[in-house]
């Protein structure tokens, strides 16, 4: 029981650091592209928001800031974490999933959106926004921008459009390990995988990522977005194994839903 600990994560965090990475939220990098190496923390706050709180504290006691996409559900929806968490200078975001909850209708989605941005704009000034993959939904919650602008909403990012993959690694830990995208429904970047893959970029483990970091010459170093859901990162023996348990079950069920809609 090492990895997806938050000992883990903070080991992470102090490797990056040392090696010289600038730490920017989605935010500021929309606004100003910022000089390499830098690191983008995102954390998609599914579940268990209170895992969130704990990595904020994290990332705020080594002077960082990260990104924290809170959905509409009352296992992410919880107001005194989202302040706590703004209150420690990160910034916060909208998790969005409306078209899965309007089954979609778009009109419905659009409608659902606005009103739950203004919600969490009384916690935070929100200017960027992210969708949840909801992999068992036929929806893709980035099909309402097909009709729909939220720029209009004075959105100025969004990851999945707005992130220059192409000089940035993209790193998440969905399917509970960094190389999941295989299993992964909607959260990959799939354009920019085979560069990766030829450059090595594909990594398992996180003690794999900072051995990579910790060798690496500085002007070698790729930028990156970690993506990361911080319900997965626990140092309660209990939690992590029933985490580890139920992830390998849902990536059994990915699978088959991967393969059904090819």
């Amino acid at each position: 029981m090492r990895d997806f600990t938050r000992t883990q994560y903070r080991e992470l965090l102090v490797t990056l650091k040392a090696a010289g990475y600038r730490f920017v939220t989605f935010g500021e990098y929309c606004q100003a592209k910022p000089q390499s190496p830098y690191v983008i923390l995102r954390h998609d706050v599914d579940l268990k928001a209170i895992n969130s709180l704990r990595t904020a504290q994290i990332e705020a006691e080594l002077g960082l800031t990260a990104s924290y996409y809170f959905r509409v559900v009352p296992e992410s929806n919880q107001p005194t974490i989202i302040r706590q968490i703004a209150d420690l200078g990160h910034e916060i975001g909208y998790h969005y999933e409306d078209m899965a909850i309007a089954k979609g209708d778009a009109e419905k989605a659009f409608a659902h959106f606005q009103q739950w941005l203004t919600y969490f704009r009384q916690f935070y000034p929100v200017q960027t926004i992210c969708m949840h993959g909801a992999p068992t939904s036929q929806y893709d919650g980035r099909d309402l921008w097909k009709q729909y602008n939220y720029r209009d909403l004075d959105i100025i990012g969004e990851p999945y459009f707005d992130a220059d993959f192409a000089q940035m690694l993209y790193l998440t830990d969905t399917g509970r390990c960094w190389d999941g995208y295989k299993v992964s429904v909607r959260d990959k970047i799939p354009v920019h995988q085979d560069e990766w893959t030829r450059r090595g970029w594909v990594f398992h483990h996180t003690d794999d990522i900072i051995r990579f970091i910790q060798t690496q010459p500085q002007q070698q170093l790729p930028n990156i977005m970690f993506t990361t859901h911080p319900q997965r990162w626990t140092n309660s023996p209990i939690a992590w194994w029933r985490e580890l348990i139920l992830q390998n079950i849902k990536n059994i069920i990915k699978r088959i839903l991967i393969n059904r809609r090819k």
